[in-house]
């Protein structure tokens, strides 16, 4: 089992920032991608950006250029930079990270984190 704590929502204006970090821990043989998704109300989770353990990231359209996902494999984090955030941003955001565990690949989700971008 692994378990994902996020912090760093809140509550911003527009054209402002947020950092969001997300901290792994239990059995973890590899955490591999790691990454965020969002869920707005009355719409579905959406991939927001994910990171693999080398580095390669991969993110959604609407927040390429603003957003910034990094990790720490030895301290087993990730990390979302926010910026030029926009009313369109709001959204409960989720950590998410698949874990390899009896020889198959395990997703994972954290609690959520409320981010608040008022238009």
């Amino acid at each position: 089992q692994v378990q994902l704590v996020e912090s760093g929502g809140g509550l911003v204006q527009p054209g402002g920032s947020l950092r969001l970090s997300c901290a792994a821990s239990g059995y973890i043989v590899s955490l591999n991608p790691m990454g965020w998704y969002r869920q707005a109300p009355g719409k579905q989770r959406e991939l927001v950006a994910i990171i693999t353990s080398g580095g390669i990231t991969n993110y959604a359209d609407s927040v390429k250029g603003r957003f910034t996902v990094s990790r720490d494999n030895a301290k087993n984090t990730a990390s979302l930079q926010m910026n030029s955030l926009k009313p369109e941003d709001t959204a409960v955001y989720y950590c998410y990270a698949r874990n390899w565990e009896r020889s198959s690949w395990i997703d994972y989700w954290g609690q959520g984190t409320q981010v608040t971008v008022p238009s």
